[in-house]
């Protein structure tokens, strides 16, 4: 058996900034969740749907590792990151730096995973890998999926190799700071702005405050757009609640984000961000709880209900990220 040594659980909610936390940690980093999460601009939204989809899709953060990859950036880590269609320099990949005593980052197809009850196929999940022996990998995943984890190694390599959407090619990454390493109270105000900006100013009016309008008007019709509601509109209720999201599709995230950075800076901009985000969280687990009642009741009138709570949510997180936006260095 090979394992690095040091790696605790921590009671973590969403996969990416789990996995981060266990590779800084291990770096002498040691920071919250939701500041990771933050630090990370990690906050977005997108209304997903296509025709090879069987439902729509409410996303509340940033693409798979694009998290990890502004984090890297913004506190100055280096970031090295590999992938291979190779299985075997994949391994090789991953055995190396736990063999030097390093933990290490997969992106994998959670569908493969013996520890995952629910089997879903997600190309978008995030672990830390500590350890490997004969047969079973040791990995570090979400409280929710048991935190301290083993997994078979053969399940380990198919979820490695896994097509489809948000899949990698048996990407890993391991996170090294500095030597004189940014502060990360100074990365706060940048983080921040830099999620206003994309979350204010978005390309297509699926995404930002623009697609959480678009999903006021579109989430009415959620009945008509499925031959199951029974099982469709509760789904897209868990995915938003407890499918790593934090609860509150991520706003609890970013709302504790802004709480501690509260703490950490004067400023009124900043204290408006987290009272709005505070209020946008509560409404976004009412309107979960909406989408979950329309399914099992098939009554239109709580569809009605959560469009019209969408559109105050696009208005409510508008004017968070407008004051947010203000916030200088």
């Amino acid at each position: 058996m090979t394992v690095v040594r040091g790696i605790e659980a921590r009671g973590t909610q969403h996969c990416e900034t789990t996995a981060l936390g266990v590779l800084l940690r291990h770096q002498g980093l040691d920071l919250s969740e939701p500041m990771l999460f933050g630090l990370g601009s990690g906050l977005s939204f997108i209304y997903w749907d296509s025709k090879s989809m069987g439902f729509p899709f409410l996303g509340g953060r940033v693409k798979p590792f694009d998290l990890t990859r502004n984090l890297a950036a913004g506190l100055g880590l280096d970031l090295l990151v590999k992938e291979t269609s190779s299985p075997r320099r994949a391994w090789e990949n991953v055995a190396a730096p736990i063999d030097a005593g390093r933990p290490v980052g997969l992106q994998l197809d959670s569908y493969y995973l013996d520890y995952f009850g629910s089997k879903a196929h997600f190309g978008g999940h995030v672990v830390a890998m500590y350890g490997y022996d004969d047969h079973d990998a040791y990995l570090m995943d979400t409280d929710q999926q048991g935190g301290a984890v083993t997994t078979s190694l053969a399940g380990l390599a198919q979820a490695r190799a896994a097509r489809g959407p948000m899949t990698a090619k048996h990407r890993s990454f391991i996170l090294t700071t500095p030597r004189r390493p940014s502060s990360p109270q100074g990365r706060i105000i940048p983080a921040i702005t830099a999620c206003a900006d994309a979350f204010l100013n978005p390309p297509i009016t699926n995404l930002g405050h623009r697609g959480i309008k678009k999903a006021g008007k579109l989430v009415r019709t959620w009945l008509q757009r499925t031959d199951n509601p029974r099982q469709d509109l509760p789904q897209a209720a868990r995915l938003m609640e407890k499918s790593g999201t934090g609860g509150a599709l991520f706003r609890n995230l970013y709302r504790d984000f802004l709480a501690e950075c509260t703490e950490l800076l004067d400023s009124s901009h900043l204290r408006t961000g987290h009272t709005l985000y505070t209020e946008a969280a509560t409404l976004w687990s009412e309107v979960a709880a909406l989408i979950e009642e329309a399914g099992e009741s098939g009554e239109e009138q709580c569809l009605q209900q959560a469009g019209a709570v969408l559109c105050d949510l696009s208005r409510i997180e508008y004017e968070a990220m407008q004051a947010l936006s203000c916030l200088e260095v």
